[in-house]
């Protein structure tokens, strides 16, 4: 315990064995410990398990075997993916709601969705023209109306 006349003396710590520091990192990545309880349960300095932080997290990043720019790839490819996954069903809802005339999209979706939807729309409008795209709708109820004729 320290008197009034050590209180300028620096606290001395006991060396961590390599195991304790790598137990310390892993609690703390995984959320089982925040740094300052790990600091008061193993009496380590913050300021050190940070620094252990920082050199035994990017050495099981290594022995994971994933870079970086790895990482930084697979996400972007991963970003592509869920955009074309997004588009072909803005595509859908696009096509559903010209068919049936019904705006699903801005009662369900937010805001942002809604616009890309009815922008899709437009230009499916604009490409195939409005007549080919109304004519199937015209069709299937000319059909509808014939075969109700047809029933009465």
């Amino acid at each position: 315990m320290k008197t009034k006349n050590e209180h300028w003396l620096k606290k001395s710590y006991q060396k961590a064995t390599l195991e304790t520091k790598l137990l310390v990192v892993d609690q703390i990545l995984n959320g089982q410990l925040s740094r300052s309880a790990a600091s008061k349960k193993y009496d380590v300095p913050r300021t050190t398990i940070t620094y252990w932080l920082r050199k035994y997290s990017t050495l099981m990043q290594q022995n994971i075997g994933m870079s970086k720019n790895d990482q930084i790839k697979k996400l972007k490819e991963k970003i592509e993916e869920l955009e074309f996954v997004k588009d072909f069903q803005q595509d859908i809802i696009a096509d559903m709601e010209l068919i049936t005339g019904v705006d699903m999209s801005k009662k369900s979706l937010p805001k942002t969705l809604a616009k890309e939807i009815e922008q899709k729309k437009k230009n499916r409008l604009k490409e195939s023209g409005s007549m080919s795209v109304l004519g199937l709708v015209n069709k299937l109820s000319t059909k509808d109306s014939k075969h109700n004729k047809n029933n009465k």
